[in-house]
């Protein structure tokens, strides 16, 4: 399954650039990105390859970057077309699947998926969705009730 690290950054330039140049030195590939800032601060969900997530993980840490989650997300193909992402978490809320993060990965029109209820997902995307589920790919810090 692929991965998502949710990674903190300082909010200041160049802080993404050494993020990219530390995973490129250590060879892992970024597979999907979501970066977003607040209070001084940047979060980075950064999806990676399973086999590729203990080395990213290693290469930010020695680089001085936290990392506040790691956890296995779906990466799902999608049409381009208007209305798929509606049809996508159609099919998840139906199975009472709550969505804790998603995100638009690179190559093609893929959607990144985090939730807790990881098997029912799986299960709701299973049989003509079941070719979008790719074998590429995480996490989000816990949030107060």
């Amino acid at each position: 399954m692929p991965t998502n690290l949710t990674v903190i950054l300082n909010d200041r330039p160049g802080e993404l650039a050494r993020l990219g140049e530390l995973t490129g030195e250590a060879g892992v590939n970024i597979e999907g990105m979501a970066a977003f800032t607040g209070d001084g601060k940047g979060v980075i969900h950064v999806l990676v390859a399973d086999g590729d997530a203990a080395r990213c993980r290693r290469a930010l840490e020695d680089g001085g970057m936290g990392i506040a989650d790691e956890r296995p997300v779906l990466v799902v193909n999608i049409e381009d077309r208007p209305g798929t992402l509606g049809e996508l978490t159609r099919q998840l809320a139906d199975a009472n699947v709550n969505i804790d993060l998603a995100y638009a990965a690179f190559g093609g029109v893929k959607v990144v998926i985090a939730t807790e209820d990881f098997e029912n997902a799986t299960a709701a995307l299973e049989g003509p969705a079941a070719s979008r589920l790719d074998e590429v790919a995480g996490s989000i810090w816990d949030q107060p009730a």
